[in-house]
């Protein structure tokens, strides 16, 4: 059994002349562990398939299940349940909570998880130790997002969403953040759904979904993988 099973998932948005299909017919297997990439330009539907697997959103009819849990079956409380124990969640924008420290931000995510990893050794395996009684407003774009990253996985969830995690940061620090997404999945064995438009991506992950106007276009399981450190584009 698949670890998180997409089954027919449709989703539109508008009424009349501004109807668009968001999704249409969205099937995916997605094996425990894996890192999972979701390639296509904007508005290929790709963040709306995310926050559906994240519970943000709702599809119109189909299913998502992980570890046989259906999502559409479960109330507002055990949806929140849900996103606290199976998800974390990464986004271009940080959204760090701009008067607590580094170290406090993570907290923020360890008190969400009932198996909370340790938060000075997980600082350590992000690289900011350096930093944990900084602000965010003192901190680089890369510190701000390995601190997004840590309040995201400090909790040890199944799933780590990550929605364009290197869009706002350069070349050389967009690497480094895909190789901590890489040890992360090799450490704590988190299966990993990154979205991107960037193809390069593509070649680090385990599965790749390449989409284009709200349809999987086509898919395919790399043999072999490029380490993070290693891409180029």
């Amino acid at each position: 059994m698949s670890f998180v099973k997409i089954k027919d998932i449709n989703k539109h948005f508008g009424q009349g002349d501004s109807y668009v299909d968001a999704l249409s017919d969205i099937n995916m297997d997605i094996e425990k562990g894996q890192i999972i990439v979701l390639l296509g330009p904007s508005g290929s539907g790709k963040s709306t398939l995310l926050n559906i697997i994240g519970g943000i959103e709702d599809a119109d009819s189909g299913y998502i299940a992980i570890d046989g849990e259906k999502i559409e079956d479960m109330n507002e409380k055990k949806l929140t349940q849900y996103r606290r124990k199976h998800l974390g969640y990464v986004f271009q924008m940080y959204n760090l909570i701009p008067n607590l420290t580094v170290r406090e931000n993570i907290e923020v995510g360890a008190y969400l998880g009932k198996n909370a990893l340790n938060v000075d050794e997980l600082m350590d395996t992000l690289g900011i130790s350096g930093q944990k009684n900084k602000i965010p407003s003192q901190l680089s774009g890369g510190q701000q997002q390995r601190t997004s990253i840590g309040r995201a996985i400090v909790k040890n969830p199944d799933i780590l969403l990550c929605d364009e995690p290197t869009g706002a940061l350069d070349y050389v620090t967009s690497k480094e953040i895909l190789k901590l997404i890489e040890d992360i999945n090799k450490k704590y064995g988190s299966t990993i759904i990154i979205v991107t438009h960037n193809d390069a991506i593509k070649n680090m992950a385990d599965k790749v979904y390449k989409l284009r106007d709200g349809k999987i276009v086509s898919e395919y399981t790399n043999e072999s993988k490029t380490p993070a450190a290693e891409l180029e584009w």
